[in-house]
């Protein structure tokens, strides 16, 4: 019997580490050649997919795929695209199952968050009912830490620890400018539903009052009243306020503060900046200057800040799902299992993509002061393992070293298919 293909995907927001997945994916997959045929990329995702725009690798040297290690991005490209439910819509399906008949493709790797498991976990169920079995192993990655049963996720650490650095830095200019200048800073973060994220900034500061003297997190409805009193107190105490917020934050009827009243390809609400709708209630109140920021994607791409941690499990769970498709298994993620918190200490395991698929693990009340206003110690000892040590890209002229594939394309076998 002639061996079959791979293809790897990646899907959503990509991270800082997601190719250190893929590289792990490709790496290993190598490594196993006697069972496992070339590994193709899908440009773009599940679009490419769809659309036969398959990246074979084996025209990627060794060295070029090491670099993926330490290149941020998503080197095959990514998409938002939501697979149509099963019962409504098989065409996606049946066009997907002749890509991979075409191609002698015999496993997917998906590689994305919580959407992306309930794609890969719809991928591996339908295969079967249309007579090609594949094996399908999701493969964890969101900066949003909100998978369930995984202990964390590649590319939440990274953000942490950018988060967690860059209000601290920003902290220090602040409060040195606030007699004359600038005496409230506002940084907005990512985390619709899950305020893990927001949580990660709290680790800049030690005690109570340190900076951030107020995160406002997406588990804990909004009371304006409170806030704004937070906010004096601060001012008048310290001279100065840093605040980090969520960007789904929500008021106590559930309405995010910041809706822009429309919706993204996976049907979630678009918010449209929280960050300035803060600061402009503060200005409104007390007048205080205020500078305000959204780290947006350079929270999800500072590789050069990646933490050592968060290297080592992207890499881990990419070589680990290789194996696991060796291993025949379908339908399954391989996930991180704590196994002690000083020092800290984990392993690889393994769950069904039907127990992972569209569940968000959202943040503990227990990780979270009685105000609403900052974190536990508890929630101190989940996080900080997950932001320690260094892993720095290589430099060249004071720049990091990124690789860019060549992303030479297979030839077409089949008809164009309209998505």
């Amino acid at each position: 019997m002639t061996k079959k293909n791979a293809l790897y995907c990646q899907s959503g927001g990509v991270t800082a580490v997601i190719n250190a997945t893929a590289c792990g994916v490709i790496e290993t997959a190598r490594k196993y050649s006697d069972k496992i045929g070339t590994v193709y990329g899908a440009k773009n995702g599940i679009i490419g997919a769809l659309r036969e725009e398959l990246i074979d690798t084996s025209f990627e040297s060794d060295q070029d795929i090491a670099a993926l290690k330490h290149t941020p991005g998503g080197a095959f490209g990514s998409c938002r695209f939501k697979l149509k439910d099963i019962e409504k819509q098989r065409a996606e399906y049946e066009r997907l199952i002749e890509v991979l008949k075409a191609h002698n493709i015999g496993t997917v790797f998906y590689n994305g968050g919580g959407d992306s498991s309930d794609t890969a976990f719809k991928i591996s169920k339908v295969a079967n009912e249309l007579g090609y079995p594949v094996n399908c192993i999701g493969v964890p990655k969101t900066i949003d830490n909100d998978l369930p049963i995984t202990d964390t996720c590649p590319g939440f650490g990274t953000t942490a620890k950018y988060i967690a650095t860059s209000i601290m830095e920003a902290s220090l200019d602040v409060e040195s400018m606030a007699e004359s200048s600038t005496k409230v800073f506002v940084m907005e973060v990512m985390g619709r539903h899950a305020g893990w994220i927001a949580a990660a900034g709290g680790l800049a500061g030690k005690t109570h009052d340190d900076p951030p003297q107020i995160i406002l997190f997406p588990e804990i409805p909004f009371e304006k009243q409170a806030f704004l009193e937070r906010v004096k107190y601060s001012v008048e105490n310290h001279g100065y306020c840093s605040i980090i917020v969520s960007e789904g934050v929500q008021d106590k009827d559930g309405k995010f503060l910041a809706d822009a009243g429309t919706v993204d390809a996976f049907g979630h609400s678009q918010l449209g900046g929280v960050a300035p709708v803060i600061a402009n209630m503060i200005r409104d109140e007390y007048g205080y200057k205020y500078h305000w920021a959204v780290s947006d994607y350079l929270q999800r791409s500072a590789r050069h800040l990646a933490s050592k941690t968060d290297f080592e499990q992207a890499y881990a769970v990419g070589e680990a799902a290789v194996k696991l498709a060796i291993e025949g298994k379908n339908g399954v993620m391989p996930v991180i299992k704590r196994l002690a918190d000083k020092p800290y200490e984990w392993e690889i395991a393994t769950a069904e993509l039907a127990d992972m698929a569209n569940v968000e693990k959202m943040l503990p009340r227990s990780y979270i002061t009685n105000d609403g206003f900052g974190i536990t110690q508890e929630c101190r000892t989940y996080m900080q393992p997950l932001i320690e040590g260094e892993a720095y890209p290589p430099y060249i002229d004071g720049l990091p070293n990124y690789i860019r594939l060549k992303k030479t394309m297979l030839s077409k076998k089949l008809s164009a298919f309209d998505i």
